[in-house]
C-alpha cells in the first residue's frame, strides 16, 4: 500500500493568499461580487478568500448546496450534517465566483451551477479550487487555482480546512 502524501498548512495558507490575489486582481472594484462556497468542501475555503480580499471589498460569502442535484444521490444520500445554501445578497447580475477545495471530474461543479440558476441569473460564473487534481470528465477548468496535485484515479485527494486552527489544516492524498 502507497504511504499518504500530505501538504502542510504553510503551503496551503500561500495558495488561499495567492487565489484571494488572482481574485482581487481581477474584480479590483466589484459592484456586486459573491464567493458561494460548495458545501461542504468549499465553506471554509470561500470564508478565507472572502477574508483575504483588500479591506473594504464588498465581496460576500454564502455556501452552495448541491445535495438534490448530485447525479450520484442514491450511490451518496444527504448526510446528517450539511450546510444549508445561503446566498446572501441577489444573484442576478452578480459576479458569482464557486468555490471548492478539490476539482476532480467535473460533476460537482455542474451540480453547482445547477444549484446556482435555481436562484437567479448571475452576470457572470468563474470557479476557483484551492487544489485542481486533474482526472475530468466534464469539460470544466477552474478560472484560479492554488495547487496542482497529479492524483491516480484509485487516490483520494482530502482536504481538511480547520476553522478553529489554521495551523492544523492539511491535504493528503491517499489510496482510495
Amino acid at each position: 500500500m502507497a504511504k499518504p502524501k500530505t501538504i502542510g498548512s504553510g503551503e496551503i495558507h500561500a495558495a488561499i493568499e495567492r487565489l484571494a490575489q488572482a481574485i482581487s486582481q481581477r474584480h479590483p472594484a466589484p459592484a456586486k461580487l459573491l464567493l458561494l462556497g460548495i458545501a461542504n468542501g468549499g465553506v471554509e475555503l470561500a470564508r478565507r478568500l472572502t477574508a483575504s480580499l483588500p479591506k473594504g471589498s464588498p465581496a460576500k460569502a454564502g455556501t452552495l448546496d448541491i445535495s438534490f442535484h448530485r447525479d450520484d444521490i442514491g450511490r451518496h444520500p444527504i448526510p446528517k450534517e450539511f450546510a444549508p445554501t445561503h446566498i446572501p445578497v441577489d444573484v442576478n447580475g452578480a459576479t458569482v465566483v464557486l468555490v471548492d477545495d478539490v476539482l476532480f471530474s467535473g460533476r460537482t461543479v455542474k451540480a453547482a451551477l445547477d444549484e446556482l440558476f435555481d436562484h437567479g441569473r448571475p452576470a457572470k460564473v468563474e470557479l476557483a479550487i484551492l487544489v485542481d487534481r486533474g482526472g475530468r470528465r466534464m469539460p470544466f477548468a477552474p478560472d484560479y487555482c492554488g495547487l496542482t496535485i497529479t492524483a491516480q484515479e484509485n487516490e483520494k485527494v482530502v482536504v481538511a480546512l480547520n476553522a478553529a486552527d489554521r495551523k492544523k489544516d492539511s491535504i493528503t492524498v491517499r489510496p482510495n
